[in-house]
């Protein structure tokens, strides 16, 4: 009898195939000693379900409004840079899978095609950017945004200074010919001499960067609930519970254990997204059961897009998506609202 192997393991072998060592380096390693990165889709295994029988799921309801985009299903792409690394086409490949399967992504600040490229090809999406030492240069990356049509921006909070990723930096000592920040170039020519990172940053430079768009603005990076406080008293629009998928800080907590008091202290008065550790549909269930309204896929969909384009991205999201309906169904959840932490195991009181 020949071994299972779920699609998305397939995926993860034919992409470390055809991937350059440096760049499988950069996308699958993490802080340290990597102990964050191996523990955040570990941690979801460790998470039991609790179905519930004797309800009509013929018709499962799970499509919501997501800051003015009617997401079909509570899946998204998170941002991840220098596509280029991973395949020719980078972002190219994924926004049109994106598309194809009807999930919103989020572009990194760091994408190897310029926004302003991608948004032809795109269907909803969000921006990513840093908050910059250089505020003029903050308000361009605004104004591009904007002007793409992004749907909102969201700003990662939680780097305030580089990671320290061993095997990312004996891997990688610097872009490949044909690789750049297209989004922080000036007529081929880098707009990053210091660095981009502001340890300086805080909560009243978030109200700031508000102040000075009418696209939402999504905070990236949090796991503390009283940060979520701050989030919404600043005026964010969005939290957006993650641990940066452990390429920061290692042994930090994990987003499923951080996402319920997130949740509690938001108090619906904006959504909450969650990543880190997404691998497959139950996982989506677990994070919705516990407070996030929506959760972002991050390494998975690169591995489509290394081993097979867009057609890989599609295919990333769709499994997943597939696999959480058929959770959905067999937990006795016929729709997005009806799903409570009384489907996790232990917490049916």
């Amino acid at each position: 009898m020949s071994q299972l192997l779920h699609p998305l393991d397939e995926l993860y072998r034919r992409a470390e195939s055809a991937m350059d060592p440096a760049a499988w380096a950069y996308l699958n390693g993490g802080a340290v000693d990597e102990l964050a990165v191996r523990r955040n889709p570990d941690r979801f295994a460790e998470i039991r379900l609790l179905p519930r029988v004797g309800v009509d799921v013929s018709a499962l309801r799970t499509s919501q409004d997501l800051l003015g985009i009617e997401l079909p299903y509570p899946i998204m792409l998170a941002p991840a840079a220098l596509q280029r690394l991973f395949a020719a086409d980078g972002e190219l490949g994924t926004v049109r899978g994106a598309k194809a399967a009807g999930a919103t992504a989020v572009i990194s600040m760091e994408s190897s095609v310029a926004t302003r490229e991608l948004a032809g090809e795109a269907g909803p999406f969000f921006q990513h950017i840093y908050v910059q030492k250089d505020r003029e240069l903050t308000l361009e990356l605004v104004r591009m945004a904007e002007e793409a049509g992004a749907r909102g921006i969201a700003v990662t909070l939680d780097n305030p200074v580089p990671g320290i990723r061993y095997r990312q930096d004996a891997g990688m000592l610097g872009l490949p010919e044909g690789v750049r920040r297209a989004n922080l170039e000036s007529g081929g020519v880098p707009r990053l001499t210091g660095g981009y990172l502001d340890p300086s940053m805080t909560w009243r430079d978030l109200e700031w960067l508000v102040a000075q768009t009418e696209l939402p603005i999504i905070g990236k990076g949090i796991l503390h609930p009283e940060d979520a406080r701050f989030a919404v008293e600043a005026g964010l629009q969005a939290v957006y519970v993650s641990n940066h998928g452990g390429r920061n800080l290692d042994t930090v907590a994990h987003p499923i254990d951080c996402v319920r008091a997130v949740s509690e202290v938001v108090a619906g008065r904006v959504p909450v997204l969650l990543d880190g550790g997404i691998r497959r549909g139950t996982d989506v269930l677990k994070a919705l059961a516990l407070g996030a309204d929506a959760v972002l896929i991050g390494r998975p969909y690169v591995w489509g897009l290394a081993a097979a384009g867009a057609a890989g991205v599609k295919s990333v999201v769709e499994t997943i998506r597939d696999e959480f309906l058929a959770a959905m169904a067999m937990c006795g959840l016929a729709s997005l609202a009806d799903i409570t932490p009384a489907v996790i195991f232990g917490e049916e009181g």
